[in-house]
């Protein structure tokens, strides 16, 4: 049966190919209309941000399969115009919203009826074949008539053969050419990716520059000082702005990745590693410890009790003060859960105290006095480091200094220091060059990641999501806005720290820098 031949109004079948990501496709046939959208109940379902939940219908219609779209926010596209209603050809590829998924919808060819030849006729077809239009090599003779059919048939292939070799010899160029090109642009990529990489790293090293140059003004109140200072944050900014450019170019924020890949990237730029050199499934270990969070109401509650004491406020402030990330302020909430009469366990460098869980000789150290129940795992109205203004100004100090000493401008390595840096990590780093490019947390990853304590790893990893979670805490399923984007009122900062009033002599509070989550 020919199309011609179908009865009107029978559909043929349509088959829908799904292009859902590099080598991963599926494919559905219908001889119905069909909805396409995100819910499970549409025929055809497309987990996507850019698909709507019923995004477009395909129906039957004069003779003809359409496409109809539903209203969908980020509409049809055929051919990069977008759609409300289009026809579907013999082969139609559709996408969904201008950045969305392709779909091909493809309608089967009505089965060609064959017609037998009466019998014997193959072989007297295919004797006349060989009599006209062999290869004779013998001296047979022949009639006049069948030496001009030869002759000519001979005449034809040697045209044919000259107009397809041109065509061949013009495509083997052509296919030179575009080959050279996608090298060329290839390796133009590859320097543009080189170039930009030199110039993070050179940024970072200017950190460091920075961070030292401003320790010198601080202990000698230099104006001259002072004044280079500024020139050096100027030339910072100007060559942040060219590394933003080659971010662009290079498309490493690209449209196609989801807001969560893009604030996981963007959270590792902020603590100062750079998304060039992020390894290959960076991304999918931070969501494993968001997944963490989310299995546990800890996040929300020590956030609540952060606002609610106004430590978000001042915990910033104290970091933008030292030219460093309000973000470590989910530091003190791994150390704390922001509590700031917490004390850890007894170990042979003393107990670890306050909301930044400071060892003594550190507290000391960084100005802070040590009370008389120092050696006691409990509060200690006598310790500056219960309370929570001067322990951060120091934590602050604290985190600076590493900053620009061993971490070499990488936030990663700050946080594994502080977690255990004297006993294990801190050696592991001072054994890598002092530089940021070879000193910073995906090397220490590639070359010792055996040798980091698992709790060290954990630490890094909670701080990191935490971090991620907290730029958009509703797009991951919370209830609460980010802490550190909007600022609170002016009473918020000068509240006062909760009496000491209820709080047993004797009470005991486990540090809970390695917690787990509990829900």
């Amino acid at each position: 049966m020919t199309a011609a031949d179908r009865p009107k109004g029978v559909a043929p079948p349509l088959n829908v190919t799904v292009n859902k990501g590099p080598g991963e496709r599926q494919t559905f046939r219908f001889r119905l209309s069909f909805r396409i959208g995100r819910l499970e109940d549409c025929e055809v379902c497309v987990n996507d941000d850019y698909v709507s939940r019923y995004h477009a219908e395909v129906v039957f219609e004069d003779d003809q399969w359409w496409v109809l779209d539903l209203g969908s926010a980020n509409g049809v596209y055929l051919d990069g115009q977008r759609v409300a209603r289009t026809p579907v050809a013999r082969a139609t590829t559709i996408r969904l919203g201008i950045y969305g998924p392709e779909l091909l919808l493809e309608v089967e060819p009505a089965p060609v009826e064959v017609i037998p030849l009466p019998p014997g006729s193959g072989t007297t077809v295919a004797r006349y074949i060989e009599h006209y239009f062999g290869n004779k090599k013998d001296d047979t003779p022949v009639g006049q008539h069948t030496m001009y059919v030869r002759r000519a048939f001979e005449h034809v292939q040697t045209r044919q053969k000259r107009k397809y070799g041109w065509i061949i010899g013009g495509l083997a160029v052509g296919l030179a050419i575009a080959a050279g090109y996608a090298f060329f642009a290839h390796q133009q990529v590859l320097k543009q990716r080189a170039i930009a990489q030199e110039l993070f790293y050179t940024i970072k090293s200017l950190d460091l520059d920075l961070a030292n140059l401003e320790r010198l003004v601080a202990d000698s109140h230099s104006q001259i000082g002072t004044e280079e200072i500024q020139k050096y944050r100027a030339r910072r900014r100007e060559m942040e702005k060219s590394y933003d450019q080659y971010l662009a170019t290079l498309h490493v924020y690209n449209p196609r990745m989801s807001e969560q890949q893009r604030l996981v990237l963007r959270v590792a730029r902020i603590f100062g590693e750079c998304e060039l050199d992020v390894p290959k499934g960076f991304a999918d270990e931070v969501n494993k410890y968001i997944k963490k969070w989310q299995g546990s109401t800890r996040l929300k509650n020590a956030i609540q009790t952060a606002k609610d004491n106004g430590y978000n406020i001042s915990i910033s402030n104290e970091m933008l003060a030292q030219g460093l990330p309000p973000q470590y302020f989910y530091l003190a909430l791994q150390e704390s859960n922001f509590d700031p009469y917490v004390s850890g366990p007894k170990t042979r460098s003393g107990v670890a105290k306050g909301m930044w869980q400071f060892m003594p000789h550190t507290a000391v150290r960084y100005g802070l006095h040590l009370g008389p129940l120092a050696d006691l795992r409990r509060p200690d109205p006598g310790d500056d480091r219960h309370h929570y203004d001067r322990e951060t100004r120091a934590a602050a100090r604290y985190l600076k200094d590493l900053y620009s000493t061993d971490a070499q401008a990488s936030g990663f390595l700050v946080m594994a220091c502080y977690n255990w840096g004297e006993d294990q990590v801190l050696p592991l780093i001072r054994s890598m060059p002092a530089n940021p490019r070879e000193r910073n947390f995906w090397k220490l990853l590639a070359h010792h990641r055996e040798q980091i304590p698992q709790e060290t790893y954990d630490y890094v990893f909670s701080i990191v999501s935490a971090a991620v979670i907290g730029e958009n805490p509703r797009l991951f399923g919370f209830d609460f806005d980010n802490p550190l984007s909007q600022p609170e009122s002016d009473s918020s900062m000068g509240r006062a720290l909760p009496h000491w009033e209820g709080l047993s002599a004797g009470l005991t509070l486990e540090s809970t820098s390695s917690a787990t989550f509990d829900k």
